[in-house]
């Protein structure tokens, strides 16, 4: 099992609605907002790497409404 988690920047007043949009995502397991530099921050669960770099790559990035993101993988 991998996991990742993955920080992102929403344009502004936008952070629910990326936040429903994430949640419908089916490697997502966690969406928190948060303060500071991110607006959010999601945790990702996949059988392999490639299941959270597809995730990542072609369901997170493409999102309407986010503007950047960092991906974390969790070391085991």
């Amino acid at each position: 099992m991998t996991k990742a988690y993955v920080l992102i920047n929403s344009d502004i007043g936008k952070e629910r609605k990326v936040m429903k949009d994430l949640e419908k995502i089916e490697n997502v397991r966690g969406v928190w907002e948060v303060y500071g530099v991110y607006d959010i921050v999601t945790e990702l669960e996949g059988n392999e790497k490639e299941d959270i770099d597809y995730c990542v790559r072609n369901k997170i990035r493409t999102l309407d409404d986010v503007r950047s993101i960092l991906a974390m993988f969790v070391v085991e």
